[in-house]
């Protein structure tokens, strides 16, 4: 690995930068073909229901209409990331308002929206089942009564049950520490179902040929995975279907899946001509793939001295009418939620259960921040029952390095001491404060995930080094990345270094971008290709001045021979060659990283107890992590992961009454403004110790995931109530101080 560094580590813009801002970039929704049409859904305006009846005979007559797709269409075929449960089109019924029940073909968007209120349908309607604690229950009526034949479960059921999932983690024996314990503390968490707000809504183009092959452009970030996903769907060979890269308006987790792209294929292929689908932002809050509601039980055992025996989480997670907008089927975030502790026996249920409620699926660190809200709030609780600071209380059991995790994992690396220290000083946590003020903080480990990923380089006779890729960045900047890894070990100028994204046919099948793993996967895969290429012009340019290549130096684009003083242009070098020199990197190892990013992040905030509003006066997030690469891009995700967190704990809710989703705008659906933003102060203490390249860490989650904890512990310390539920609204708080009042 480089150690004085000349490009990675400083503040590069990024490579997209310009395309971006001049309009130049080519999303889904940029998209033209000849012929093409519009397409427009038709969605189911109750919860749950038979479909007696469709019409689309008026529809039809319409002129500008060119075709309408129906459940009968496709009637037995499902999809899904992993489970496949969901029908590509309501299939003889219906499971949640704002299900796809037909979709049409039309010359304009208008003329196509003006044919799906033409449709006739006839539901026979049934009572919706929206409660996830009384859906488990013994003889709740089956939501999915077939589900044991679903394929994609990531274990067997038994029977068929609304409680489709099961999974659990831990270790040690968690009945013998809570006999252990000498206190016992037991409080229940529940968080809403947020949306994840980019600013791009789902939107495609497909083009379908007669012998069932087809085009696609479509805003997600994994692209062989949702050409498997919409392939398996439809029995056809994945090879027969091509997706073409286009840039992606934002993602935070809501990008990975397949949402429209099976039905406006099959609409492509009854009109014969090309279509494109844009998602409405009403349709988006109806039926997207928000993150998950849920219920947390949290029950922790300790001795008189504050040292945890035991600790029980138990989560159910509300997944709305599907589970196919998940890649595991169910979330991986728990497993971590128990926090950095050393604690000797521990236990992790998840539930994930069906209710007639919109498809959940992957947000921003998917299953943490629920989890995290509810443990780091637990371990106040717990320090006040004991009367203890809940500093020391944290510090009496945290992990070290070498220490076994909650679920049994050892860790060779994790700074909590020293991160805790250094965010108590940022934040001055100990400084005197005003009444009705209050501080709080909480705490988040992470460890990578890995994948499979592939990057080639071609060096040409201008110099120009190219980076090639079928990955498809969903902003975070991994082309950034790369092109400083390139220029880093190539000696070359930033300005020298170009990209180009691959359609699948053209790359090599990966993982695509999720769970923080692209630098880790990508960014090691280009590391491998980068010296690749130093190793094939040493050889070159060796060759061409006659001598071994361990004595050539490459510097500004060049190869020297510092004794000989011979100097060759890459230009000058692949001219002589008579081709480029091509070069390729493959990543590939899904194994747990034992090395964790460490997070404290520590609110203050003032509580009005006439209202019952909280104000965030001030935020600090401390990090302590991996080599960074890139400063400025590191900065951006630490700010705007804890802009997340911070809407996640005080205003952001999928508000769902009788199973509609009533909050479709977002003059209703309220997300954080840059009047919103506090006084806010972040650091980062950086250690060689991470996976990636150059011995870099993951950023993107961490900063927001304990950050509706830390407001909930800082609004207990201003005035004294304990919020249990997200968000954290005036209304909440008023009944807390005042009751019934």
């Amino acid at each position: 690995m480089a150690s004085a560094k000349q490009v990675v580590g400083n503040p590069t813009p990024r490579v997209e930068g310009e395309l971006k801002v001049s309009g130049a970039a080519k999303y889904a929704v940029d998209v033209t073909l000849p012929g093409m049409l519009w397409g427009k859904l038709l969605r189911s305006p109750i919860a749950s229901g038979k479909i007696k009846r469709i019409d689309a005979s008026k529809a039809l007559a319409l002129r500008g209409v060119h075709a309408v797709v129906s459940g009968e269409d496709c009637t037995g075929l499902k999809i899904g990331r992993r489970l496949y449960d969901m029908p590509i089109l309501a299939d003889g019924e219906v499971r949640f308002i704002g299900e796809k029940v037909a979709v049409v073909a039309a010359d304009t968007e208008l003329i196509a929206e003006e044919a799906v209120g033409l449709i006739e349908v006839d539901y026979e309607e049934t009572e919706p089942i929206l409660d996830p604690v009384e859906t488990m229950k013994p003889g709740a009526r089956l939501i999915h009564p077939d589900v044991v034949n679903y394929k994609g479960l990531p274990r067997p059921l038994k029977e068929p049950s609304n409680d489709f999932i099961y999974i659990t983690w831990g270790r040690g024996d968690i009945e013998t520490g809570f006999r252990q314990a000498d206190v016992i503390v037991e409080n229940t968490f529940t968080t809403s179902s947020v949306h994840q707000s980019y600013i791009e809504p789902h939107s495609c183009v497909v083009k379908a040929a007669a012998d069932g092959s087809a085009e696609f452009w479509s805003c997600s970030k994994v692209p062989y995975g949702v050409r498997e996903q919409v392939a398996n769907a439809l029995k056809i060979p994945q090879e027969k279907f091509v997706f073409n890269p286009v840039y992606i308006g934002g993602d935070f987790g809501g990008k990975g899946d397949f949402m429209d792209l099976a039905v406006v294929y099959l609409l492509s292929k009854k009109a014969r001509r090309p279509v494109k689908l844009v998602m409405g932002y009403d349709e988006e809050f109806a039926a997207g793939n928000p993150r998950h509601a849920s219920i947390i039980h949290v029950k922790t055992g300790v001795k008189k001295d504050g040292t945890i025996v035991a600790h029980h989480m138990n989560f159910i997670f509300d997944s709305g009418a599907y589970g196919a907008f998940k890649p595991n089927a169910f979330l991986n975030g728990p497993h971590l939620s128990a926090g950095p502790y050393n604690i000797p026996h521990a236990f992790i249920e998840e539930h994930m259960v069906y209710t007639n409620k919109i498809p959940c699926g992957h947000m921003r660190s998917p299953g943490d921040p629920q989890g995290f809200f509810a443990n780091e709030s637990q371990m106040d609780l717990v320090a006040k029952r004991l009367g203890m600071d809940p500093i020391k209380f944290r510090q009496k059991n945290f992990m070290h390095d070498g220490d076994i995790d909650p679920t049994g994992e050892e860790i060779h690396y994790i700074k909590t001491d020293e991160t805790l220290k250094r965010a108590m000083e940022d934040s001055g946590y100990r400084r005197p404060k005003p009444k009705n003020v209050g501080r709080g903080l909480g705490v988040v480990q992470w460890t990578a995930a890995g994948g499979i990923g592939t990057v080639a380089i071609t060096l040409d006779e201008k110099g120009v080094a190219t980076i090639a890729s079928a990955m498809l960045d969903q902003g975070g900047g991994t082309y950034t990345i790369l092109s400083e890894i390139v220029a880093e070990e190539l000696k070359l100028p930033l300005s020298q270094v170009k990209c180009r994204l691959l359609n699948t046919s053209q790359g090599k099948k990966d993982t695509g971008v999720g769970g923080s793993r692209a630098t880790r996967v990508y960014g090691n895969a280009g590391y491998e290709a980068a010296l690749k290429a130093v190793e094939a012009i040493k050889r070159a340019a060796g060759e061409q001045m006659g001598v071994a290549p361990n004595e050539i130096v490459l510097a500004k684009g060049a190869a020297l021979h510092p004794r000989m003083e011979r100097r060759l242009t890459y230009g000058e070098i692949v001219k002589a060659k008579g081709s480029p020199i091509t070069v390729e990197g493959t990543f590939n190892d899904s194994s747990r990283v034992h090395a964790a990013s460490m997070c404290v992040q520590v609110a203050e905030v003032e509580v009005d107890p006439d209202t019952g509003q909280v104000e965030l006066k001030k935020f600090t997030s401390t990090h302590n992590t991996g080599t960074v690469l890139n400063p400025l891009m590191h900065q951006g995700q630490i700010e705007g992961g804890s802009m997340t967190g911070i809407g996640y704990a005080l205003m952001e809710q999928l508000i769902i009454a009788d199973g509609k989703v009533a909050t479709t705008n977002f003059g209703e659906y309220k997300i954080p403004t840059i009047k919103d933003v506090p006084r806010f102060k972040s650091s980062v203490s950086e250690q060689p110790k991470g996976a990636g390249p150059y011995n870099s860490m993951p950023i993107g989650e961490t900063a927001n995931i304990p950050t509706a904890a830390a407001i909930a512990n800082a609004v207990e310390d201003a005035c004294g109530v304990r919020i249990k539920s997200l968000p954290i609204t005036a209304e909440k708080v008023y009944e807390a101080l005042h009751g019934g009042k």
